[in-house]
């Protein structure tokens, strides 16, 4: 058979996970999840992660696999998702990946070139800055030198901010022109599926979301993370929902500041990740009116994709 990928992709909270799931039953496939925090066990609430019903419901993979306390990066992900695509071609299975980290998807489509050296000397002074001025001194730093490469990024992705502005202090070009200009060669078919909502519909979904997060006990979990001895320090817990919850129990800001933040936060992480995907003319994009409409766009993609099995 054809070695055809399934690409569901969108911002956070635009129905992805329900799409997702009742493409695989329908298929009789397996999900890859693309998203750096669900790998995490016990960062279960603040990543929206799928439920237990619905994890036996599909396989599912990077989700609940790695503690905390473990390192899970780009690179890794793209090599060990597509060995699963790999072992899912070899079932007559078709993947469906799905998520929102527009660089995670991208590793695995076009993958990721870093032959770049590192300047330690240069790498130790950012690091330097970045303990005594913070994430965000670095991230303005990119964004006057590298300004299309930071409109991908997050200020708390400091370890890709740092690498981005070593590449331009190296080469003086943009690492994300350096991606463009070196694309995997590969057998596989990609077919990007995207979800659109306008974006006050989104914002008004993403504080439902927050606010259901609250609710479903959000601060328990990350007291809970830790009392199990995980430090507050940990990258894994630089995550939106997180970071702003232990800072309200370090007595930062109360609670109904925390969850403003939050709310703030992750409606800039969705500006984010539209940003990132419209620059990709390779995605077919499903308008979103109200979620109903899943239920057509499931029959629609597996319409697409018989098509494309017989042309």
């Amino acid at each position: 058979m054809e070695k055809r990928v399934i690409v569901i992709l969108g911002p956070t909270c635009s129905g992805k996970t329900s799409l997702s799931l009742k493409l695989s039953e329908s298929l009789k496939s397996e999900i890859i999840s693309a998203d750096s925090r669900q790998v995490y066990q016990v960062l279960s609430i603040g990543t929206a992660k799928p439920t237990l019903k619905e994890l036996s419901i599909t396989k599912h993979h990077f989700v609940d696999t790695l503690k905390p306390t473990e390192e899970f990066n780009v690179s890794t992900f793209e090599i060990e998702a597509l060995k699963i695509i790999d072992e899912l071609h070899k079932k007559n299975k078709i993947p469906i990946v799905v998520g929102g980290s527009g660089l995670y998807i991208k590793a695995i489509v076009e993958g990721l070139w870093n032959d770049v050296d590192t300047d330690i000397v240069f790498r130790e002074k950012l690091l330097k800055e970045k303990e005594e001025f913070g994430n965000q001194f670095l991230y303005d730093r990119l964004v006057e030198v590298d300004s299309f490469s930071a409109e991908t990024m997050l200020p708390q992705n400091w370890k890709r901010v740092i690498r981005a502005l070593e590449v331009f202090h190296l080469t003086g070009k943009s690492i994300s022109k350096f991606h463009q200009e070196h694309k995997r060669v590969s057998d596989l078919e990609f077919h990007q599926f995207g979800l659109k909502w306008s974006r006050e519909v989104l914002y008004q979904n993403i504080e439902a979301r927050v606010d259901e997060m609250i609710t479903a006990g959000l601060v328990d979990e990350v007291k809970n993370i830790l009392e199990l001895g995980y430090s507050q320090k940990l990258n894994s817990l630089n995550t939106v929902g997180y970071k702003e919850i232990i800072a309200h129990l370090n007595d930062e800001y109360n609670l109904e500041r925390a969850v403003e933040l939050i709310k703030r936060n992750t409606r800039r992480f969705a500006k984010r990740q539209m940003t990132w995907f419209r620059k990709d003319d390779s995605i077919e994009w499903y308008d979103i009116v109200d979620g109903s409409e899943i239920d057509e766009i499931v029959k629609s993609i597996i319409s697409k994709i018989k098509y494309i099995n017989r042309k």
